[in-house]
């Protein structure tokens, strides 16, 4: 008998490859092993994914710098579950775009007389969801690399790890929040409110762990890292303008400035 996977020799008996590990499939597919094959997959607590995200919770530490010091059987891997996820999301805006097209919608955060402007770049981040969560990992990651620019512990690439592992939790605990919250008539913006502390809680928890330091400490850097963003953000604007200036002069400049100017 060989592995299917593989093809090594295996003995008779084998229930698994002792080279790839996969499972000896012995029976074909019935509805009932399929069903049974799902289950396994996503709802026991022995499987990598569901333990995975309970880890994530509970012992984050042991899941990303287990990740980052060579431990890649126990859990699920960043990517995969990053992958996992975009899809999860893209589903989950599919859903609330169907059935609560009206609370889709960040007017309640919006300055007054500029709710179309807002929703206007809520649209185009809705539409390019999967890209912009991607391209904000590596900022993200940035920023929490100055911020411990003392700690020698992780370096860029895996500070990259650290937030796929945690932008992918914070996206589906974000998924159900959004869901509940609009099921119970609140608009897209009051929920949003709601996540966003919820989502620096976390990560601040993920780093207090992963470099265990004090509840003191974490604040602090908690508090630096909001001002790290705040610069590179201003960075980037003043760049946008400047891009703009080079392609479309000053009536460019004049069209942004406008953009944001609240309608009365």
């Amino acid at each position: 008998m060989h592995c299917k996977n593989c093809h090594t020799e295996l003995v008779l008996d084998s229930d698994f490859c002792n080279r790839c590990g996969g499972k000896v499939i012995r029976n074909r597919l019935t509805f009932r092993n399929l069903f049974e094959h799902i289950s396994e997959t996503f709802f026991n607590y022995d499987n990598k994914l569901l333990r995975t995200c309970i880890d994530l919770f509970k012992k984050p530490e042991e899941v990303i710098g287990g990740y980052i010091n060579g431990i890649r059987k126990r859990y699920v891997n960043p990517i995969s579950l990053f992958g996992l996820t975009l899809t999860l999301v893209g589903l989950e805006w599919l859903f609330l775009s169907k059935f609560f097209p009206e609370q889709m919608n960040l007017s309640s955060i919006a300055v007054q007389g500029n709710e179309s402007g807002i929703n206007n770049v809520f649209s185009f981040i809705q539409d390019y969801s999967s890209i912009v969560m991607m391209l904000l990992i590596p900022v993200y990651a940035l920023i929490s690399r100055i911020v411990f620019f003392d700690k020698k512990t992780f370096n860029y690439v895996e500070h990259i790890v650290a937030f796929t592992y945690m932008t992918s939790i914070i996206s589906l605990v974000g998924a159900v929040l959004n869901i509940i919250g609009l099921s119970l008539g609140k608009d897209l913006g009051v929920v949003v409110y709601f996540n966003l502390p919820i989502q620096i809680i976390y990560i601040s928890y993920c780093f207090k762990r992963l470099y265990k330091i004090s509840f003191i400490e974490i604040v602090a850097r908690a508090i630096l890292s909001f001002i790290v963003y705040m610069v590179i953000y201003i960075i980037v604007m003043l760049a946008t303008v400047v891009v703009i200036y080079f392609i479309d002069g000053k009536e460019g400049i004049m069209n942004l400035l406008e953009s944001f100017r609240p309608k009365r």
